[in-house]
């Protein structure tokens, strides 16, 4: 603590709590907040010479600017990121007692079966969320996998995620071989280009290794290691132990394939196919399950012409939300191109500030924002706690052909329908 003073910008320093490669971690107290972070500073050495200043720079406050896009109960928030007197700093969540998963991923130390695969899923649902926000990890690894005192799972270090949105163009952390290589996906170790694919892969291998104690591709040397990823087949997880449930196996492998293609497409279908493996998968923290929400679908009226795969994929590639009472879901004059099929709850349709009309749960709304993609001609507040599932063009892309073309099917008969109210509510009201 000699070398670290006792604040840093709004922050005091209470002591260290971890030391790393890049930096030590010091809980701190934010009187501001009324909270406890965690402040990670950066070592003065990694600062010395221009070049790696730079670089290391940048892996600071891109950590800050991917966790600014993203918010999810499993991952690391993290708050604010400045420098004070040379000492680049990076202040977060504080996660108390938190262990690494590093500690569970040998032989010795393996955790329950069904524990583990519900913490791969929990983690699969976390990178989703960064993933539809743009945001892919590039270092998914236990050690950067914090096991709570609730034995609640969180993601951190997003100081190498790779940002893809529109509305972010800084320099990003950019090298040779960016990672970890014993995670590293086949085209991340070939320095290839790089998808949200390569943290399913990446979690694959952490899901491998949590299973068994070993990392399948482990090697001795950088070359060992990318010939492994690249070329050789991992060990069936059954030849490690005999106590695994049916499927854990082939979600895992198919985690691992090393072309692109053959892999998920998506961490939320990772999610849906360990939901299958076990029963009983409790739910992300304010988030209905998965095996929950498809039987809500399959109740509801817009899917009544869907198949029960073809519902699977639609909650797979369109995003589920749920917003509490009172929340503004559409706003007058604004431009927003959702398009939501109301799965639970009531909202209200206000223009002007008076309510035209109160929609209940199993309709949809939304639908001329989401063809025309012009401001709303009304604000849409929720009456009650809802759940919902919002469409837009970004998202549908994401899914198959089959199932874009069912729900374009039953979206063109939707809006038909509301065209179809809408002019006789017209009529009627020139009859009267």
């Amino acid at each position: 603590m000699s070398n670290i003073p006792k604040k840093l910008g709004k922050y005091e320093i209470v002591r260290e709590i971890g030391r790393g490669n890049m930096g030590s971690v010091y809980l701190a107290n934010d009187n501001f907040n009324h909270r406890e972070v965690a402040v990670k500073v950066a070592h003065p050495r990694f600062f010395k010479d221009a070049h790696n200043a730079e670089r290391n720079r940048k892996m600071l406050f891109n950590e800050a600017s991917a966790s600014s896009f993203i918010d999810h109960p499993n991952i690391v928030h993290i708050y604010d990121a400045d420098v004070e007197n040379d000492m680049f700093y990076l202040v977060m969540e504080y996660v108390a007692n938190a262990r690494t998963l590093a500690e569970f991923a040998r032989p010795d130390k393996l955790l329950p079966i069904n524990f583990v695969i519900e913490l791969i899923y929990k983690i699969s649902k976390a990178l989703d969320h960064a993933h539809r926000r743009g945001v892919t990890h590039r270092d998914i690894k236990p050690s950067n996998l914090l096991l709570t005192k609730d034995k609640d799972v969180k993601v951190t270090d997003y100081g190498i995620a790779l940002i893809n949105r529109e509305d972010y163009s800084q320099t990003q952390v950019d090298g040779v071989v960016i990672g970890t290589p014993a995670y590293m996906s086949p085209e991340q170790i070939s320095t290839n280009t790089v998808t949200y694919a390569t943290d399913v892969f990446s979690l694959g291998i952490v899901a491998y290794q949590l299973i068994t104690g070993v990392n399948p591709f482990h090697g001795d040397n950088f070359q060992a290691i990318y010939k492994r990823i690249n070329y050789e087949q991992q060990k069936p997880l059954s030849e490690y132990r005999s106590d695994l449930p049916e499927g854990i196996d082939i979600v895992v492998k198919k985690m691992l394939r090393k072309e692109v293609d053959q892999r998920y497409r998506t961490a939320l279908d990772v999610a849906a196919d360990l939901s299958v493996v076990v029963d009983v998968l409790t739910p992300t923290k304010g988030e209905t399950g998965l095996q929950e929400r498809f039987e809500i679908a399959r109740g509801l009226a817009f899917f009544k012409e869907f198949e029960d795969a073809e519902i699977w994929e639609f909650l797979r590639s369109f995003e589920w939300k749920n917003v509490p009472r009172g929340t503004t879901i559409i706003k007058e004059n604004e431009v927003d191109d959702g398009f939501f099929v109301l799965a639970k709850g009531v909202v209200g349709v206000t223009k002007n500030d008076m309510v035209i009309e109160r929609i209940q749960e199993g309709n949809c709304f939304g639908e001329m924002g989401y063809v025309s993609g012009a401001k709303r001609s009304a604000s849409i507040t929720a009456d009650s706690d809802v759940s919902m599932i919002r469409v837009n063009a970004q998202l549908i892309e994401r899914a198959s052909t089959e199932c874009q073309n069912r729900f374009l099917k039953v979206f063109v008969k939707t809006l038909t329908g509301r065209l179809s109210e809408t002019t006789t509510a017209l009529v009627n009201q020139q009859l009267v």
